[in-house]
């Protein structure tokens, strides 16, 4: 997987999906010369790593919120947990 760049580790989700939509756009509309295209294909594979990494961290966090029979809140557990 490809190294990420410091300026994308200090993204948010938000921005680094947009700047991924735009380069995506950006190459398939094939306006891009080819070391340009080369050049933001490693942007996306970079910005792409940053997101998988922050959806996993955010993921981690989450949890689910455990019900009593009557069936009021009462506690949280891991999402995955069986």
């Amino acid at each position: 997987m490809a190294e990420i760049a410091e300026d994308v580790k200090t993204l948010s989700f938000e921005a680094a999906l947009e700047q991924l939509e735009q380069i995506v756009q950006k190459l398939e509309s094939g306006r891009a010369p080819l070391a340009e295209s080369i050049a933001i294909y490693e942007r996306g594979e970079a910005l792409k790593a940053h997101c998988e990494m922050l959806l996993k961290t955010a993921e981690a966090r989450i949890e689910k919120i455990t019900l009593s029979r009557e069936g009021k809140a009462v506690g949280t557990e891991p999402l995955d947990a069986n």
